[in-house]
Order: C-alpha cells, then structure tokens, then sequence
C-alpha cells in the first residue's frame, strides 16, 4: 500500500502541474506583472489571512460547546452547520446579500431605526463570506479533534476533580495547537483561491485577488505567460502557508481508548453553559439564516422549473458520485503513505486546491485538444479536476487519524501477524468511518456545486446544474435561478449527508 500511496502522490503531482507548464509552454512570450498584479498578490495575502484567522477563531467556542453539550436536534444542527462550506459560492452569496446586501434584511432594519446602512463589499465583504463559507469546516475539523479523546481520560480528569480550567490547559490547549494550524492551512488555501466572492463583493480594482487577475488576463488580454506566471505564484503562496503549517503543528495525541461513548467534561460551571449556548445560537444565526433566505425566495420555484434543470441535476448527481469514488480512491493510499512520517505529502497533496482551477481547465483543454474533443469529455474532466480539489480535504481528516489508528490498533496488528489488506480491513478502516464519511461527504458536495471547469467545456444540452443556474441568471430568467439555486442546496446538503451519516461526529451515542 506504501507503493501504492506513494505512485498515487506522483500521479497527483503530475496532473496537477501538467496543466499549468502547458500553459506556460502554449504562452507566446515570458510573462510580466504590472503594478495592478503586485496589488492584487497583496490584497491576496491579507484577505486570505484575515479570512482564515476570523474563520478559525470563530470556529473555536462553537466546536468547544458542540463537543461538550447534548440537546435536542444537535445532530441535524451540524449537519445544517456544514451546509454553507458545501454549498456552491453563488448560491452562499446570494444568500449573503439578501441579509447583508444593500436591500438586504440587516439595512433594511437599519433603515428603519434611523441609524444608517452597511457595505457588505471590499474587503469587510469579503471576508466575512469567507468566514461564512468556512467556520463550517473549521469547526468540523476542530470538533473531530476534539471527540477524538479518549472517555478513559476524561474520566481520569473527572476523578482528580479537574476545573474548567485544568481542561483548557490539559486538553483543550494541545487540542488546538495540533488542529488549528491545519485548518488555518486548508481555508487559506481556500480563500487564496477565491474567484466568485471577489468577484461578486471585491467592489473595484482595490479589491482585486490574483484569482481575478488570472482570469483577466485569460478572458480579457488572452496573455497565457501573465496566465501561468500568477498560477505559479499563487501556488508558491500555498506551498509556503502549507510548509509553514506543517511547522507549527504539535502535539495533541490524547492515546488510544476502548471506543465507549464519550463523557461529560469535568469543571463544567454555569458559566460555561451560557457561552456555550450563546455561541451555538450565534453560529446557527449567522449561518442559517441566508440559507433561509434562499429558501424562501425559490422554493415555490423548484415545481416549475424547464426540464433542462432536471436533466442537468441528473448530471451534476452522475459526475458527484463518480469523483468521490476517485477522490476516496486516490485518498485513502496516499493518506496511508502518508501517515508513515511523510508530513510533507499532505502538502504537495494540497497543490491540488493551489493551483487556479482556470489555469487548470485552459491546461487540460490545450493538452486535450490535439488528440481529443475537449467539449466531448467535459463531464469526466469535470469530475477528475473535482477529486482532486477534494484531495486534500480528505487527506486532513484522514491523516491524524490514520496516525492514531497505528499507533494504538496498529501494535495489536504486529502482534496477530495481520498484514495487508487484512490489517488495514480489521485494524485500521473500522477507526476511518469518521473522517472517511466526512470527506467523501465534502468531495460529493463540492463536485455538486462546481462551477469552475465546466464553464470552459460545457456544450449547450450538456450543462451541471451549477452552470444551467448560472445561465438562467444570465438570461434574466430570475424565478427560474432561485429554484434552480433550491434545488442544487437540497442535493448537495443531501449528498453530503449521505456519506457523513457513517461517519457523523456522534456516530457512537
């Protein structure tokens, strides 16, 4: 499986940078940043980071109180909680504006009371969409770290009569400084990346990401060396943040257990319960209501939608499918090989989500082009570019507990003789239902709310459902691109949940 994984991380690595030198061999003349470019890489770096420190941060208390509280409906609360990550950016941004647009509810309220209105775009816009897109994921992989403690130290911690705070410094704190690195890589990988947000709320040239610039230069100047001179310091970018990442994670083994379901944490006070209420109520509001906007402008649109969304969800359900099934595929060896004290496959892994999605579409479309027809093939191409997005996300929720699996199941295993497929099917897989639900959930939800590389392929009759959406927008076909925005929620929360259902946070209660 070693041989495998590390095969598997060379393909990965060949078919993501494969795309990028064909560009910059098809590219007439070496390329030059202006001083718009220059702007663009810093505007770049500080909404990424802010983006990634606010949605890290605001992740921390709502993990903390959805580890430690039990109530009524807390399941399909978190199942609801990751619906904004997984949605497509349009359908998150719409639902944005009309809370926080300029006719939205919030000004609206404002406007009513006398005390003015607020500006969702530039950089306020901004990053507080991506905080709404990824405080979900943040507190996903947060809370896995956090249930992943074993109930036989918890209880340990209960008998010698540990506080609340003896729990932070004892628990709590290794919990974070192992966790939050990594997940502070991920999003910043993700809103290093961005298009749809900056181009929706960037509000002007000051606001432009290299994202942007890239597609300017594709769409606008058709300038292939400018194209894959910003593809390659935008993934020079993430490399850095991953190999940064990569140093600041430590510690946070809590060991092994015997898997029964965990406890109460001890020094729990009054105090707690009240911000730990008022932190799932801030998160619930803050994240749902948009979604419940969307809702209620499209849902009595969904029954009278053209047949061409239908057959285009049929569509974005068959390409889903197919790139998680690559995506676990590909997930699961390199996750292995990874695991073995090979730290910096992860990284090169996230090369995957590094490298534009545009400079990777017209890549793919230049090396198809002389033996095949690209359009033709939009759909498979489709699914492959969408597993491997998806790669990396699986990869950190697999990793740490591969890691752990070994280290505790992984001696029992020596000491049967179990090797092969018979160790990793009886000693390693059972303790992967978690994480490999979680990401096969995320690789089917972001597959369903693709909107990048299909926008270069697609054929009329052959559209997903996230690109027969954005057409309708286009042809002002308003009440037919809410339910087609309904529709593409309800399938990839769907979707998602489908695959998490194994792997749920509380699978064991």
């Amino acid at each position: 499986m070693a041989w495998t994984g590390a095969a598997l991380t060379a393909l990965v690595l060949l078919a993501v940078l494969g795309p990028l030198l064909a560009v910059a061999l098809a590219a007439e003349a070496p390329g030059r940043l202006g001083t718009a470019d220059l702007a663009a890489i810093r505007f770049t770096l500080l909404q990424a980071a802010l983006s990634a420190l606010v949605s890290v941060l605001g992740a921390i208390p709502v993990a903390r109180a959805l580890a430690r509280r039990r109530f009524s409906g807390r399941r399909l609360f978190v199942a609801l909680m990751g619906a904004p990550f997984i949605l497509p950016v349009i359908v998150a941004v719409l639902g944005l504006l009309a809370i926080f647009g300029r006719a939205g509810w919030l000004n609206v309220g404002l406007e009513a009371a006398g005390a003015g209105t607020v500006s969702i775009y530039g950089l306020t816009g901004i990053v507080l969409a991506h905080a709404f897109l990824n405080i979900p994921l943040a507190v996903r992989l947060i809370l896995q770290a956090w249930l992943s403690v074993p109930s036989e130290r918890i209880r340990l911690a209960a008998s010698l009569g540990f506080s609340d705070a003896d729990m932070r410094r004892h628990f709590e704190r290794p919990i974070l400084r192992a966790v939050l690195p990594g997940a502070f890589m991920i999003i910043f990988l993700i809103c290093t990346t961005s298009f749809a947000v900056a181009l929706i709320l960037g509000g002007g040239p000051r606001a432009t990401t290299v994202e942007l610039a890239i597609y300017q230069a594709f769409r606008f100047d058709f300038d292939l060396g400018r194209a894959a001179l910003l593809g390659l310091i935008q993934a020079g970018i993430c490399v850095a943040a991953g190999l940064l990442a990569l140093t600041l994670m430590r510690g946070g083994d809590m060991g092994g257990g015997l898997d029964r379901p965990p406890l109460d944490w001890p020094g729990d006070t009054p105090r707690a319960r009240l911000v730990d209420g008022l932190a799932i109520t801030g998160a619930g509001a803050f994240l749902l209501l948009p979604l419940g906007a969307v809702l209620l402008e499209g849902v009595a649109a969904v029954l009278g939608m053209p047949a061409l969304v239908w057959e285009a969800a049929l569509r974005s359900i068959i390409v889903a499918l197919g790139s998680t099934a690559l995506a676990v595929g590909l997930a699961v060896p390199v996750a292995i090989f990874a695991a073995r004290g090979r730290g910096w496959v992860e990284t090169l892994a996230a090369l995957s989500i590094s490298v534009s999605p545009l400079v990777m579409g017209t890549g793919l479309f230049l090396i198809l082009f002389p033996v095949a027809d690209p359009v033709a093939l939009a759909l498979p191409v489709t699914g492959f570019v969408n597993a491997l997005v998806a790669l990396p996300f699986i990869l950190r929720a697999l990793i740490p507990e591969l890691r752990r699996a070994e280290a505790t199941q992984g001696r029992l295993a020596d000491a049967l003789g179990l090797t092969g497929w018979a160790r990793l099917r009886l000693a390693i897989f059972p303790r992967l239902r978690r994480p490999l639900g979680f990401g096969a959930g995320l690789a089917a939800a972001f597959s369903m709310g693709d909107l990048g590389v299909i926008a270069l392929f697609s054929a009329p009759g052959a559209a997903t459902l996230p690109m027969e959406m954005y057409r309708l927008m286009g042809s002002y076909r308003t009440d037919d691109a809410e339910g087609a925005a309904v529709l593409l929620m309800l399938l990839a929360l769907g979707m998602f949940w489908v695959f998490d259902r194994g792997g749920r946070v509380d699978a064991g209660s």
